[in-house]
């Protein structure tokens, strides 16, 4: 074999595929060793290559074995190199199936061919059909044999891509060949007889379609995005651009190499980055890469194929945007060395100044955002440093009040730096600090009380005009002269007065402790401190008094009002002593019955349970029922002691067999003998019976008044039964007159539009009535008269009841009554008694108290 290349074939070395044959320098192949060869034909690929340049080169040399013959006469047969530069014209017809005789006529066994790969170039001119190769069996001699070919292109899709003429053997291609589409193809031929049975055993064909340059590089974006750091060193990656290749990568064809054509800007060095021309990685080739200068470059970048070869190879471009990115290699810098600013005294949450910036890195970035921090002339924490986040300027707020008439003005030393830090080798700028100076203004403060909520402790009941404390209030308005004036703000009892000058608080009234004003011992004032400042200040005070308790109340005994059974042992009554004072003007108490009345002691007793209670019982076997007041003289335990005599009503009554007081016991307790209650008892039946009778008749009235005759049957009727009309007739001539109206109406319409004036008296009216005194059924609140007298106002003015000249019945019981005369009942008590107290018992009882108080009848 053969080489040569543009340079010559100086250094060219060859290797094969195969350990069994090697190739010297000349280009002659050799068998390294003796060979048995299994198959008539041999492939062997051919590789030159050149050790500098790493290139290499392949060839397919294709070997038919010859077969050495034993009869004499005939020189063995040697290799026949098919691919030889010396070897004679290769025919274009292929024998897959010879067979070989041998000298005594003997068939040899059968060997098929091992047929070489056809190898088709695409995109082929033509004319079609295009023929590729014939093959024949050496048996067409003898019949007539038939070719065909199967599979895909050829029976199977791609259809018809492949052709074979079925009696010579010629097989054709029908069309030009994409290897992009289909790169080879695997036949079989097939041979067979006119009757269709297989003569020669399928032979397998491969087809291959030699790639040609026929496809440009693509790029898989076309627009590529990167970026590296500002002041990036040279050699630093950057991106990777890609392009494809659809031509045979193994091939020139489809190698693919790139390089930069253009670079904008052009700045600080037209060749800032530089490509790999295999992989396609964009790195740095030149230092001065600067954000604040260049924020992005735009480079565009081919791709050929024929391994970047300008003249033969295809070429396409893409654009690679290289974008700058910000490192903190700028400090900021306060565009002035000092600032200064003024606040009120007593003022927080105030910016006093704003402190501008300057910093070239990227805005609202880390390494442009500003961090201030003061490093001197605060020690107490006054102020603070905040960043605007907009425009980047630090603003000097008080966050703790200043005091004018502590400082005067501070000067502050404040420090710039960046959120993020600053990147190697760069250093603070001295302009990264500033001076700002502040001045504190004086203002008008108010009058404060040093001691607020001052307490002082007294005895209560002091007299009125006591000095009790001076309560003053400091101005800290050192600088000013000022007077301050107090008055009282809040003195809920008016129990204080307080000098407008100086604040001394003298008593108005007497101070009790026991007042509703006093909450736990503590009486509390509020006074007010003004100044005469512009405008005037004011603050306020609170006082609080305590208040020592004093032995000033007497106690008190509860219950005021008891009752007890007449008889003794059977009930007690518990008493308990109370006192407005505290402990020590409290109990124990002391319980005692006065010795005068000498009744007192007589008829009762009093047993101390403890220090605040006692109990109170009978001392006699019996004591009539009634109400008795019995004084009792508690004593506390105070310094000196007070006490106090308290009467408390005590009713004694009959009990039962429990001990509770019987209700005609209560009663009797109330201060009435058995005959005032019998008295009682008998007016109350009487007025009950009236008032059942009164019902009674107003029930039959009612049923009396719906009936359709006459109100009274003219048998029993008493009355007069004369027929008022409301006009007078013609006289005795005038006999037409309408009888209908002396029957009660039908229908009342002629009723209601009659004209006023007299009608009957027994008639009921109709049409709108008027209210009237409702009658009462039930004994009025009044005496017995009174309720007479109102029943009979009521019938006179009641319409509905009978004639005004008719008997009036109330309630009438017969001639004679089982009950005798009230004032026939006498009293069951003997001896003399005071009934006075009757005249207090309202009028019911009236006519008890003139039977037996002694005043005149009614």
């Amino acid at each position: 074999v053969k080489f040569n290349s543009c340079g010559g074939n100086k250094g060219i070395r060859y290797e094969t595929n195969s350990l069994d044959f090697k190739v010297r320098a000349d280009g002659t192949v050799y068998a390294v060793h003796q060979l048995q060869m299994p198959s008539k034909q041999m492939i062997l690929i051919v590789t030159a290559w050149d050790p500098q340049t790493r290139d290499r080169w392949e060839a397919i040399a294709r070997f038919l074995v010859g077969e050495k013959l034993q009869h004499s006469g005939h020189k063995p047969k040697g290799r026949k190199s098919l691919s030889g530069e010396g070897a004679p014209p290769q025919s274009d017809t292929l024998l897959p199936w010879r067979q070989h005789q041998n000298a005594n006529g003997l068939r040899r066994q059968k060997r098929d061919w091992v047929i070489p790969p056809i190898n088709v170039p695409e995109n082929s001119r033509g004319p079609f059909p295009q023929q590729l190769v014939r093959i024949r069996s050496d048996k067409d001699k003898e019949i007539h044999i038939r070719y065909s070919i199967t599979g895909v292109g050829a029976d199977q899709p791609p259809m018809e891509v492949f052709s074979i003429d079925p009696v010579s053997g010629r097989m054709y291609v029908t069309r030009p060949m994409d290897r992009e589409e289909r790169a080879s193809y695997h036949l079989r031929a097939h041979a067979v007889d006119m009757n269709g049975n297989k003569v020669e055993n399928p032979i397998d064909l491969y087809i291959y379609v030699i790639d040609m340059n026929d496809n440009r590089p693509e790029f898989i974006n076309q627009v590529y995005n990167g970026s590296v750091d500002e002041g990036s060193k040279p050699g630093t990656y950057v991106m990777t651009v890609t392009a494809n290749d659809a031509d045979d990568s193994t091939t020139a064809n489809g190698m693919v190499r790139y390089r930069i054509v253009t670079q904008t800007p052009q700045s600080p060095s037209q060749n800032m980055f530089t490509i790999n021309s295999e992989t396609g990685d964009i790195v740095t080739v030149a230092a001065g890469l600067d954000r604040e200068k260049v924020q992005q470059y735009i480079v565009i970048v081919q791709a050929t194929d024929m391994e970047g070869n300008l003249n033969y190879g295809l070429s396409n471009t893409a654009t690679a945007i290289i974008t700058v990115t910000d490192v903190n290699d700028n400090p900021p810098e306060f565009t002035t060395s000092t600032y200064s600013g003024e606040v009120p005294e007593n003022r927080v949450e105030v910016v006093v100044a704003n402190l501008t910036v300057m910093d070239r890195d990227q805005p609202h970035s880390p390494n442009w955002n500003a961090i201030y921090r003061i490093i001197s002339g605060d020690p107490s924490g006054h102020f603070t440093v905040r960043t605007d986040p907009v425009t980047n300027e630090g603003m000097v707020t008080v966050v703790k009040a200043v005091d004018y008439e502590m400082n005067r003005a501070f000067m502050l030393t404040v420090m710039v730096s960046n959120q993020a830090p600053l990147a190697s080798g760069i250093q603070m700028s001295f302009q990264s600090t500033a001076g700002v100076t502040i001045s504190v203004m004086d203002v008008n403060e108010a009058p404060y009380f040093p001691t607020n909520h001052k307490l002082i402790r007294l005895e209560e009941g002091v007299p009125t005009g006591t000095v009790l404390t001076t309560f003053s209030a400091v101005d800290p308005d050192r600088f000013m002269q000022q007077a301050v004036r107090y008055s009282k703000l809040s003195d809920p009892a008016n129990w204080l007065n307080i000098n407008a000058t100086n604040g001394q608080i003298t008593t108005a009234a007497v101070l009790d402790r026991e007042s509703d004003y006093i909450k736990n011992n503590v009486y509390e004032a509020t006074f007010l401190a003004a100044d005469n400042g512009i405008p005037p200040a004011s603050g306020t005070g609170t006082l609080q008094i305590y208040l020592i308790d004093i032995n000033d109340n007497a106690p008190e005994l509860l219950p005021k009002e008891a009752q007890i059974c007449e008889k003794p042992n059977l009930n007690v009554i518990n008493i308990t002593a109370a006192d407005a004072d505290i402990d020590p003007n409290v109990g124990p108490f002391v319980f005692e019955l006065p010795s005068v009345p000498s009744a007192v002691r007589k008829n009762w007793t009093i047993t101390r349970l403890n220090g605040d209670y006692a109990q109170l019982s009978l001392r006699i076997m019996y004591l009539e029922a009634g109400m008795y007041d019995v004084p009792i003289i508690v004593t506390d335990s105070g310094n000196p002691p007070l006490y106090n005599t308290s009467v408390i009503k005590v009713k004694v009554c009959p009990c039962d067999e429990n001990g509770d007081c019987t209700t005609i016991g209560a009663v009797a307790a109330a201060g009435l003998g058995t005959g005032a209650i019998i008295a009682i008892l008998i007016c109350i039946i009487i007025l009950l019976t009236m008032v059942l009778l009164f019902v009674v008749w107003m029930k039959r009235r009612e049923k009396e008044r719906h009936t359709k005759q006459l109100l009274i049957d003219p048998e029993d009727d008493v009355r007069d039964n004369i027929l008022k009309y409301d006009e007078e007739g013609g006289g005795e001539e005038d006999q037409d007159y309408d009888l209908s109206q002396l029957q009660q109406p039908e229908t009342m319409d002629h009723v209601l539009n009659k004209a006023p004036g007299v009608r009957r008296v027994d008639e009921r009216p109709i049409g709108a009535e008027p209210q009237y005194p409702i009658r009462p059924v039930i004994p009025h609140p009044g005496d017995i008269g009174d309720f007479i007298n109102e029943g009979l106002r009521a019938a006179d003015n009641d319409p509905t009841a009978p004639p005004y000249d008719s008997l009036l019945v109330f309630d009438y019981e017969g001639s004679g009554s089982t009950a005798g005369s009230v004032s026939s009942l006498n009293s069951s008590s003997s001896g003399d008694q005071d009934y006075d107290y009757l005249n207090d018992w309202g009028p019911r009882f009236k006519k008890l108290a003139d039977m037996y108080g002694g005043g005149d009848e009614d």
